[in-house]
């Protein structure tokens, strides 16, 4: 199967990784006290750092007690390092939380010794993270990481649903589903697609074996509709849509999921009218004629008044 990780357009640049900590990114973003003692990390003791690499390295298992939490995971104290714990790195959490109830899940954890590893460091950014989960990596008795191979397809069950996509347990190591993984339309919220506990089938993406991180997709399952449209759709065909958006020069129609073409304002309707709201509005389903047909740029032109 091709290895999609091969083109430029497709690869996965360190932003797509960022989303795994996305949530504590966002929250810092915002400007929100993650704890009184995390006011800075500049001037922090090099040694320190040099030592949170060698356990690293070494894979040890640290018992650290919580000493803080925000929306995004726990923090934690080591040789005056504030370290993270994701909440996608904790054990124990009840699924399908909302967030006022994740973070009073995240609340009573504060106080308590953990038990966990280093997974990330990086002194330059100040940034020290730290997994319960992996606890479950140093055995792993399948070798489920190393086993995974980019192109292939594996079963998984749904364990968390967030903003940037969605975890997907594939047996005791959980995978991310970019949200622009999920479908070939467009997705507001992965829970249009998923929920919790849901099983379901996905392709491996990518795998990152040193950073012990794995990329899921749920569209490539598909073919892209696109790959498909010269075969099924020409020049003249009336087609049937929905209108999706409508904007100051025209209205998008989906004409199948994943796949949309555009009424220029000058193809909506004979005559003068305002605005292309005056002709359509979103939800309308629509008859239209193809002008033209683009696959490689992903482009339909259509024809309302041609129809």
């Amino acid at each position: 199967m091709e290895d999609v990780t091969a083109s430029g357009e497709e690869s996965l640049d360190e932003g797509y990784w960022e989303s795994l900590l996305g949530e504590a990114e966002q929250a810092r973003s915002l400007g929100e006290e993650v704890v009184e003692e995390a006011e800075t990390l500049q001037g922090m003791d090099e040694e320190a750092w040099r030592a949170a690499e060698d356990s690293l390295s070494k894979g040890e298992i640290l018992e650290l007690q919580v000493k803080g939490c925000n929306r995004g995971g726990l923090l934690v104290d080591w040789k005056g390092i504030t370290g993270f714990v994701p909440v996608s790195h904790l054990d124990g959490l009840p699924s399908g939380l909302k967030e006022e109830e994740l973070r009073e899940e995240l609340a009573l954890r504060v106080g308590q010794p953990l038990r966990l590893k280093i997974i990330e460091v990086e002194p330059e950014r100040g940034r020290l993270v730290l997994s319960q989960r992996a606890l479950g990596w140093i055995e792993d008795p399948q070798g489920l990481l190393e086993n995974l191979i980019p192109g292939e397809v594996r079963r998984g069950q749904v364990t968390r649903l967030c903003d940037f996509g969605a975890f997907v347990d594939l047996g005791g190591f959980d995978g991310l589903l970019h949200i622009s993984e999920l479908s070939w339309r467009h997705v507001e919220h992965p829970g249009e697609v998923l929920e919790v506990g849901q099983e379901t089938d996905v392709y491996i993406l990518d795998v990152d074996r040193e950073r012990k991180r794995v990329a899921l997709s749920l569209k490539r399952l598909e073919p892209d509709p696109w790959s498909l449209a010269a075969e099924k759709y020409e020049v003249g065909q009336i087609v049937e849509g929905t209108v999706t958006n409508v904007v100051d020069f025209g209205a998008f129609v989906r004409v199948e999921e994943g796949l949309e073409g555009l009424i220029h304002i000058s193809e909506l309707a004979e005559g003068n009218f305002l605005h292309p709201h005056n002709v359509v509005r979103e939800g309308d389903v629509v008859k239209a004629r193809i002008l033209n047909i683009d696959p490689a740029r992903r482009r339909m032109g259509l024809s309302l008044r041609q129809a």
